[in-house]
This record gives C-alpha cells, structure tokens and sequence, in this order.
C-alpha cells in the first residue's frame, strides 16, 4: 500500500506524536522543576491548578531538584489539597533541563506544559498555549507553542545579557525563536521524547524540534518580577554554559538528515 495523503518530511510519522489521553489520564500536565523555592511553591502550585481547573482533566508535576531548604515539605504538605499535583524529588542535584525531564517522563498526558518554579511565568497564559496547539487547523507538523516574555520584569544587566545570547543564537541555528529562556512552553510529550537529551536542553527546544521535522510556533506571554528566593544563574556562568551547549546543538544540525517523503508499502 502506497499511502497518497503524506506530508513532506515526518507527516506520516507526526501522528505519533499526537497521541490522544488514554481512559481518564489527564489531557495536559504542568512540569514544574524546583530548587530552593519553599516561598513561591505554595502559590504556584495554586495559581497553575486555578488556571487549568475549567479543562477539568490535568496533572500537575513538581520536580524537586535536591532542594536544600523545605520545597519538598511545601509540595508534599499540597498534596492533599490538590490532588491532581504528583510530586518528584531528586536526591542529587542534576539542574533544570534533568528535572523537566524527570517529570515529562513521568506524565500520563500526551501534552505538556512547562513553566519555572520561581513564579515569573504565568500559569494564566497556559491554557492559550494550549489551545493554539490543538486548533482543528494546526499543522500537521506543529509540535510546539513557545512563550516570548513580552515585557521582561528582571534587570538592565539580566535584560541586555538576555537579549544578546538570543540574538546571537537565532542567527546562528535559524530556529526563530526570540526567546528560547522563557520557561512557558506547551508541546506534545512524544515529540519532547524523539529529541537527544543533553544539560541545558530546556534553552534549544525550538532548534531541536525544527531539527526533527518539526514546527514550533511563538506566543507572547506575561513575565513577573520575582518575589521570593534568588536565581540560580549568573550572566557570567549563563553565557560561558551557553557558547558550549551552542556549539554542541550545532554539531547536532549539522549531523541531521531528513527522509524526506515516507511511503508504506
């Protein structure tokens, strides 16, 4: 059999990506990562599960990354309050990207949302996110809606920092994206799990998609100011991280091949 209605590319194979929820599991879940944020995990875990209560069907995932402090507590301490949230926990430290996907791992739904733990993403844009992923007329090879903050709430230095790593990193792997470090990404958990896993993955989802046949779409979303805890990174260790982790996505690019058409026989 020759199928005669294949898109270019992975058309054919999309579908695997687009799996539908099974029996009752959750339609979408949040995979929230977590370090030493005891402060904001009470009213995020709050905010995200007000948000997505009108989809009546979603999970929430907490990745406690070997917080120090009491965020294990705090989330644990939730549970019986809301009961769509599951909690994680590392016993080693092992950084964002691991415990994003820790969690996505994890999902039982066949969407994901990701946010920060830090409370600067707002759970209120998820369900547009959402809803752009799964309108009747999306791409066949669309994979993912990605956030781009629109009014940055951080400082100069962070702002000017932030926007040069971007700039540099859009010219050079050509994936579209104005702002890969905005946690707020809605995409389809099997396509998350057909890209190669490396430390900091979580900055190059939009170039790896597109590397895989993909299509990402870009979204603005709300940023806020952070009101409790300290960051875990500096412009000086962000951009020294970043110059390696770029060339190793390059070295990805440049190894891709694509298929082309898939016929079945």
């Amino acid at each position: 059999m020759v199928r005669s209605d294949i898109e270019p590319l992975y058309g054919w194979a999309a579908g695997s990506i687009r799996d539908e929820a099974i029996g009752d599991a959750p339609q979408i879940a949040v995979v929230v990562p977590m370090h030493n944020e005891e402060e904001n995990a009470a009213e995020l875990i709050g905010e995200i599960a007000s948000a997505l209560a009108p989809t009546g069907n979603f999970e929430i995932i907490a990745v406690n990354d070997a917080s120090s402090d009491n965020t294990l507590g705090v989330l644990a301490g939730l549970k019986d309050t809301h009961k769509e949230l599951r909690v994680l926990s590392h016993k080693q430290n092992a950084g964002q990207s691991r415990a994003v996907r820790t969690g996505i791992i994890a999902a039982r739904a066949p969407i994901i949302a990701t946010l920060d733990g830090d409370g600067q993403n707002d759970p209120a844009d998820i369900p547009a996110l959402f809803a752009r992923l799964t309108r009747k007329d999306a791409p066949q090879l669309l994979a993912m809606i990605a956030g781009e903050r629109a009014k940055r709430q951080d400082s100069a230095a962070k702002k000017f920092a932030s926007r040069f790593a971007n700039g540099l990193r859009k010219r050079v792997l050509k994936d579209g994206a104005n702002d890969t470090g905005c946690g707020l990404k809605v995409f389809y958990r099997g396509a998350f799990l057909r890209l190669p896993f490396f430390d900091h993955i979580h900055r190059y989802l939009p170039a790896l998609m597109v590397r895989e046949g993909l299509m990402v779409e870009f979204m603005p979303v709300n940023h806020r100011p952070r009101l409790h805890g300290v960051s875990k990174y500096n412009n000086l260790n962000r951009a020294l991280v970043a110059i390696r982790d770029m060339m190793g996505v390059i070295w990805l690019q440049a190894r891709a091949r694509q298929p082309g058409e898939i016929e079945e026989k």
